[in-house]
């Protein structure tokens, strides 16, 4: 039985320890253990210090849940797994892209937010 990660998923920014809880299918703890062992999940915290997850997180959540207890692998090997994944995955720039243009767009638009922030106060 595979696991279907995006079909699950809400359409939602952020998501709490709970509800990642509850859609992993996990304890909240073995989500806390897992953040210990795969830094690749760094989910932010509000002030009260509550866990609040990205969907990408959860999505690896997902995967690391399928690789420990579908495929078998060990903590190591999972780490290991997706690591090997990490470095093979190409950087996602958007279609028609290059790299000094993307990061030309990206000074364009944080400058043009600056003025306009300063145009609102």
């Amino acid at each position: 039985m595979g696991i279907e990660m995006k079909a699950q998923l809400p359409d939602k920014l952020y998501f709490k320890i709970g509800e990642v809880s509850d859609i992993a299918g996990v304890k909240p703890y073995v989500l806390r253990y897992w953040e210990t062992e795969f830094n690749i999940i760094k989910p932010s915290k509000t002030p009260t210090n509550q866990r609040l997850y990205r969907k990408k997180e959860v999505e690896l959540i997902l995967e690391i849940k399928k690789l420990l207890y579908e495929d078998k692998f060990t903590i190591a090997g999972a780490k290991k797994y997706l690591a090997d994944k990490m470095r093979k995955k190409p950087e996602q720039l958007p279609l028609g892209f290059q790299d000094s243009e993307y990061r030309e767009t990206l000074k364009q638009l944080r400058k043009e937010l600056v003025e306009l922030k300063k145009n609102l106060t």
